[in-house]
């Protein structure tokens, strides 16, 4: 460690009380769990608040492939905020304006699911079954993608498991995936996830919010999104709405009439500029800021019962930002909703 880095480090546990602790470890060092946090059998599970599972898959997409490296990157990206969970005396997020301790969450990381590069639907059965192992002990489901067609099977799991007979869907993106067929892409791919969720037994599109849509969707959409009963709110929506309350919005449509909240954020909701590592970007999107304020939000929200963040693509993005923005949202969500001591 450089001498300027032990000065820091001693004028922070001087002055503050918030030096490292003795088990503190580099962002950089060890192994690369979710937030450097223990690694468990997602069967043996006990009382862990969240279960973090990994999806390496992006054999369902219909543009530039690379998800499977977005769990890794992801995972690599945490181990900032875990060094800074290291941190006696907890830390004030600055960005919130709350004192957080992020040593408090009590977390494990589950490794990834089994992927079948070749067969998306024997992949979707591993999620799923994870998924369920995981949401049937009371933790909270954290799944890292992937493209998004893991979603319909995290879904499924996550609502089977914790014994939920309808789950609402909130969805940051900038695409609907309310394709019910390509003819191209079949039935099944990253494209379809919203639409196979809406029509399976424990969803339905009336409980469907999406926030950020924007480009291009299929003639007559917002008519059909009217007929269905499923809440849009583009990313200009938003904007003009602003971006905390069209986050509430979309969580008490989804949450009417539901047992809980599945959330699932694509990365390229987020404007290019902000997050290019991803397959299917999009001119226009959120800014790094109001993807914070989504996950702020969000997480503050006790009706949300798992969360996943899809489609981080790190090879597109050799700044690492992508990862590295992915990584502070889910870290924020979280802390809203089991760090927060006060503020």
């Amino acid at each position: 460690m450089a001498d300027d880095d032990r000065n820091v480090d001693a004028n922070r546990g001087e002055d503050r009380g918030s030096g490292p602790g003795p088990a503190v470890e580099l962002a950089y060092a060890g192994i690369g769990t979710f937030l450097k946090a223990p690694q468990r059998d997602v069967k043996a599970l006990s009382d862990e608040q969240v279960a973090v599972l990994g999806v390496p898959y992006d054999g369902a997409v219909s543009n530039r492939p690379g998800a499977r490296y977005g769990p890794a990157a992801i995972r690599r990206e945490s181990g900032w905020w875990a060094y800074l969970g290291g941190y006696k005396g907890g830390l004030t997020n600055l960005q919130t304006g709350r004192e957080v301790d992020l040593s408090a969450i009590s977390i494990a990381d589950c490794g990834d699911v089994p992927v079948f590069p070749m067969d998306h639907e024997r992949t979707g059965e591993a999620i799923r079954t994870h998924v369920a192992a995981a949401a049937s002990t009371g933790a909270f489901p954290v799944l890292l993608g992937g493209d998004h067609y893991c979603t319909y099977p995290a879904f499924r799991g996550f609502a089977a498991g914790a014994g939920h007979d309808h789950v609402g869907l909130v969805q940051i993106d900038a695409h609907s995936d309310t394709v019910s067929e390509s003819a191209v892409f079949g039935a099944e791919f990253h494209g379809s996830s919203t639409n196979l969720i809406a029509e399976s037994d424990r969803g339905d599109y009336s409980s469907v919010a999406q926030v950020g849509l924007r480009g291009y969707e299929s003639p007559g959409f917002f008519e059909f999104a009217e007929d269905v009963g499923m809440d849009v709110q583009t990313a200009r929506d938003a904007r003009e709405r602003g971006i905390e309350e069209s986050v509430r919005r979309a969580l008490d449509a989804a949450g009417e009439g539901t047992n809980s909240i599945y959330v699932t954020f694509d990365v390229d909701a987020v404007d290019p500029s902000a997050a290019p590592g991803t397959g299917t970007p999009v001119p226009g999107g959120l800014t790094a800021d109001e993807a914070l304020r989504v996950v702020e939000t969000l997480g503050a929200d006790e009706r949300v019962g798992a969360l996943d963040l899809m489609e981080v693509a790190p090879n597109y993005d050799p700044t690492e930002t992508t990862p590295r923005l992915a990584a502070s949202l889910l870290v924020t969500a979280l802390e809203r909703r089991f760090a927060e001591v006060g503020g």
